[in-house]
């Protein structure tokens, strides 16, 4: 009996995803373990597994497909010992999303080639008579097969020789659509610019969101618009603390381990959110969640976006630990490799951007959790040491707090208490 393939829920609040690519093909045998498919959540490209043995009769969603709900069918699956050739397609079809059309920019022909080192839209791609494969909208496409035109015979105007609306829009059933390069003979009229083409006036690319974009626009305008943010600033001398860090470094050398600022920020944010525990809270309706331990997203900036890996329990955890985890995370983050349980969750955030030279921000709080710490650049600046006017390395943290969940004394506290533990590093390793 054939087994229906559907599209895996990856992490507990996935709903829908991108089929970025298929690793099989039809006429494959698979067995349980094998990997099938790349697939794009909102997060990360993750690899999907296959559960039963057989052989791929029929692939019913197109690589390259968006907004593909979970639960839908993506291939049928015949049995050992099946044939595969006799299987029809599990479903009626009305479950298949078709793939995501382009943006409305993508119809016309561009108006500049889009950089060598940009990637290419996702789109849907057959093969051609000659063996090359096609690369066209998912529009373009549907247009093209309503019309009767042969793709094979139609010049892509989009990026990458992408075959978009307008090559195809003028086409004559049974023809080839016009090179993009030349004038349609039958043309109504020109067709007209999309909007935004016709706002700017100059030459420009549209980029369509990745998954992880669209969810961090969704999130971050959710954040502002529905958590009272409040603002809290501290200057913190750092000279003490890079002393030690020094010290600790020459000592774990021969553990090829190296300690960043960053690592002992993320400790020194984990103690104080144990410190202050009124602030190791989540807003939730009509009560508070109050966090027995403090799990500290840190932001990590990645090609396609944001993520926050989570150094769990960072407040236990010594500063060499934090260190090793940290590399690992993030280096897995930047591949796309991250499993969902080490970037959901975290009871508060921590984002640097001091590598950057940013003296000050105040950073968006990232829902469910309470609150932020934005982290500048250390620099020399005057500062009054011992009663004295004196040069010391300074840096400004500001904490961003749900004023929902988190009193302003008592974000002010956490503040307080952050300053002293990296002005006063040593009990950063009691």
């Amino acid at each position: 009996m054939p087994i229906a393939i559907k599209m895996p829920a990856l992490s507990p609040t996935m709903e829908e995803g991108t089929l970025a690519k298929w690793l099989v093909k039809v006429g494959d045998s698979v067995s349980a373990g094998d990997i099938m498919a790349e697939i794009e959540t909102d997060k990360a490209t993750m690899e999907f597994e296959a559960v039963d043995e057989g052989v791929i009769a029929h692939i019913q969603v197109e690589e390259g497909a968006e907004g593909v709900k979970v639960g839908t069918i993506i291939a049928t699956l015949a049995e050992e010992g099946e044939d595969a050739g006799s299987v029809e397609p599990m479903g009626d079809g009305s479950a298949a999303p078709a793939p995501t059309p382009a943006p409305a920019a993508e119809e016309t022909p561009a108006p500049s080639p889009a950089p060598a080192a940009a990637p290419a839209p996702a789109s849907a791609s057959a093969p051609a008579p000659s063996g090359e494969r096609i690369i066209a909208s998912p529009l373009a496409r549907r247009i093209a097969e309503q019309k009767g035109v042969d793709l094979a015979g139609v010049k892509g105007s989009g990026p990458n020789g992408r075959i978009v609306k307008a090559d195809v829009e003028n086409a004559k059933p049974g023809e080839a659509a016009p090179p993009a390069d030349s004038a349609p003979a039958a043309s109504p009229g020109p067709t007209p610019a999309p909007a935004a083409a016709q706002d700017f006036g100059i030459p420009h690319e549209v980029e369509k969101l990745s998954s992880m974009r669209k969810t961090i626009a969704r999130r971050l305008t959710e954040s502002k618009q529905t958590v009272p943010h409040i603002y809290l600033t501290v200057d913190i001398q750092l000279d003490k603390l890079l002393k030690l860090r020094g010290e600790l470094n020459k000592a774990l050398e021969p553990q090829g381990v190296k300690l960043s600022v960053n690592d002992m920020l993320i400790k020194a944010l984990a103690k104080s959110l144990e410190t202050v525990p009124v602030c190791n809270v989540q807003f939730a309706g009509d009560s508070l969640l109050k966090f027995e331990r403090a799990d500290i997203s840190v932001a990590v900036s990645i090609p396609n976006g944001l993520i926050t890996p989570i150094i769990k329990d960072a407040g236990a955890k010594a500063m060499s630990k934090i260190s090793t985890e940290m590399k690992d995370l993030a280096t897995r983050a930047k591949e796309g490799k991250l499993q969902p349980e080490e970037y959901q969750g975290g009871t508060a955030s921590l984002s640097n951007m001091g590598m950057f030279g940013i003296k000050q921000f105040e950073a968006v709080i990232n829902p469910p959790q309470a609150m932020i710490m934005a982290i500048g650049a250390g620099e020399k600046r005057p500062y009054i040491v011992d009663d004295a006017l004196g040069v010391a390395t300074v840096m400004s943290a500001t904490g961003s707090f749900d004023h929902r969940a988190i009193d302003g004394a008592d974000g002010a506290q956490l503040m307080k208490v952050f300053k002293e533990l990296i002005e006063s590093p040593l009990g950063l390793v009691a």
